[in-house]
């Protein structure tokens, strides 16, 4: 599984439920990013506090610890057995307009759309809903990047909210790749319920791209994975194309810009929204 900004999604299994009171929007946002770091899996925002979930055989307490001790906070924990998360989930989810550009929705949203795109999803635990910043960043990014006709490559696809964007904004074909079983299922599922044909979903590793290069490659995922793979995503970027990079807190721009530059990649642009980032490079 990439814990990664687009494609966590809780499994049936027991989980650990892990509740911390959160002093504002952004110290939520940090901890969230450090604790998909480790393993978490899936997270609801609710006010002041941040419900976090994590398979009670990964669950570290004090890998959690050292999370939360900067923030001079602490949690509850409680065991989760297993139940309907999409049910739970969708009681959460609200529609998410980019203005003048596109709203993202669930299939039980009934509401008057005035964007020129629209996105309909089966929503699952998982950022790749379109709530969290790092996705609004990089629907934003989208706009700007000269998508018709182009091969796409969505690394980490999740929900395929960006691999859907990328065909309604002209993208020839879009190759949209997750590890994730669930994650999988559900972008096949949405794939169908936006009518699109250009996009072909695998569920594995980048390894399923074989040699081929892309004029532009979305990769909503996380640090971690993406200084794993930034070789392997340079190889796989044609001369002069674009790659989005998120899924990134603004403390992390250091680390992933040195990695991108010794890979080869050149910085074009960097956004911010509530404390992430999405960077734009070309090759």
């Amino acid at each position: 599984m990439y814990f990664g900004a687009s494609s966590f999604t809780l499994h049936h299994m027991q989980y650990k439920q892990v509740t911390i009171p959160v002093g504002n929007t952004e110290q939520s946002e940090i901890i969230l990013a450090e604790l998909s770091n480790i393993g978490y899996e899936g997270f609801e925002e609710r006010d002041g506090v941040l419900i976090a979930f994590i398979s009670s055989p990964v669950f570290d307490a004090a890998s959690l610890e050292d999370v939360l001790i900067p923030f001079n906070t602490s949690c509850t924990l409680a065991d989760v057995e297993e139940q309907n998360w999409n049910a739970i989930w969708e009681e959460s989810f609200q529609p998410v307009v980019v203005p003048g550009f596109c709203t993202v929705r669930a299939h039980f949203h009934t509401m008057h759309v005035d964007t020129p795109y629209e996105i309909v999803i089966t929503p699952q635990m998982s950022f790749g809903t379109g709530h969290h910043a790092t996705t609004m960043l990089m629907m934003q990014q989208m706009q700007h990047i000269g998508l018709s006709g182009r091969s796409v490559l969505d690394f980490g696809t999740g929900t395929g909210i960006l691999a859907i964007l990328a065909e309604k904004l002209g993208a020839a074909k879009v190759l949209a790749i997750d590890n994730d079983e669930w994650a999988y299922k559900n972008v096949v599922e949405n794939i169908a319920r936006n009518n699109c044909r250009a996009i072909t979903p695998q569920q594995g590793s980048l390894e399923l791209a074989g040699a081929e290069q892309f004029d532009i490659i979305l990769a909503n995922i996380n640090r971690n994975i993406l200084l794993h793979y930034m070789a392997d995503l340079h190889r796989h970027l044609q001369d002069g194309g674009t790659i989005l990079m998120s899924g990134l807190l603004t403390e992390d721009f250091g680390t992933i810009n040195a990695a991108a530059a010794k890979a080869g990649f050149i910085l074009k642009t960097r956004s911010e929204l509530n404390n992430w980032i999405v960077l734009s490079y070309t090759k």
